[in-house]
């Protein structure tokens, strides 16, 4: 297996309202997709959204569950500045703060929310170098 991520693909409720979160609130270029699915070119991969009974009966797994999902998504950025107005542009979109943006242990900055389909993202500015591919 190759170490790359090609998709992530994330289990919604409400696919209308999961499409308008990351089309309209987050700016996520969305790609012509079926009404079941919807797709979302990133830089070097892609964003699904799929439904959650539907993902989960695919991967023949229960759709139930509640809590912590045991990972969180990270955008990095460029500075504290843009970590603020990406979590600004988040929770004005409709996501909860679960962690204001502030100073890390590690000496960066960071903070995270939570989509409406409570999936964590973590929004992080690191000074000692570049994290992902880029812009």
């Amino acid at each position: 297996m190759k170490a790359r991520i090609s998709m992530i693909t994330l289990a919604v409720h409400d696919m209308d309202r999961a499409v308008r979160f990351y089309e309209q609130g987050l700016g996520f270029p969305k790609m012509e997709s079926p009404p079941e699915v919807a797709f979302f070119t990133l830089n070097g991969s892609w964003l699904g959204l799929f439904g959650r009974a539907a993902l989960a009966e695919d991967a023949r797994v229960s759709a139930e569950g509640s809590g912590f999902n045991g990972f969180a998504l990270a955008h990095n950025v460029a500075s504290e500045a843009e970590v603020r107005q990406v979590m600004a542009q988040a929770e004005q979109a409709g996501a909860t703060v679960t962690k204001p943006a502030q100073e890390t242990f590690w000496g960066g900055y960071a903070g995270y929310f939570k989509d409406p389909d409570g999936h964590l993202w973590e929004i992080a500015y690191n000074p000692f170098f570049h994290v992902g591919p880029a812009d």
